[in-house]
């Protein structure tokens, strides 16, 4: 049996700051690199490409900008192949915001389109739960460095 399309996936979190600190801390690297990546060569902006890095696992991302809706949406694409990576910020009448983040464009066998959607799930997950943290209580819990230590490079 093949799956009927390629997955997509979804993850979101109830952010309790307003949708444009939210949203600031996917744009500005300065804000970023405390909770995600560790390195990024450029602030996001409308047709920016700029070159995101997790320096611990020799990995990095090229992204290229689609679509910019300050404190409303992100639109990239990522990766190679890319896959379009979209955040949605929805300001509530509280002050918080719902931040969802959905990814598509997976390619490859459907086991790998599978394993591929599985992960990104994961890894947003992290980053939405790293986001509240550092964003609603100031602390860096360095989820994504330590989800897999054993993949360090330069040990």
């Amino acid at each position: 049996m093949s799956l009927s399309s390629p997955p997509a996936v979804t993850a979101q979190m109830l952010i309790r700051k307003p949708a444009a600190e939210a949203y600031a801390a996917f744009v500005d690297p300065a804000i970023t690199t405390r909770f995600w990546f560790t390195k990024s060569s450029g602030r996001l902006a409308p047709g920016a490409e700029v070159l995101w890095e997790w320096e611990m696992y020799g990995a990095a991302a090229p992204v290229r900008v689609k679509a910019l809706e300050p404190d409303h949406r992100i639109l990239i694409d990522w990766g190679d192949p890319p896959r379009e990576v979209e955040w949605q910020f929805t300001a509530r009448p509280d002050g918080t915001t719902l931040v969802i983040v959905s990814e598509r464009g997976f390619q490859g066998s459907d086991d790998e389109m599978v394993a591929q959607a599985i992960d990104s799930q994961g890894g947003f997950s992290f980053v939405l739960a790293a986001l509240k943290a550092f964003l609603e209580h100031g602390i860096q819990l360095n989820l994504v460095a330590d989800h897999q230590p054993d993949a360090y490079v330069g040990r």
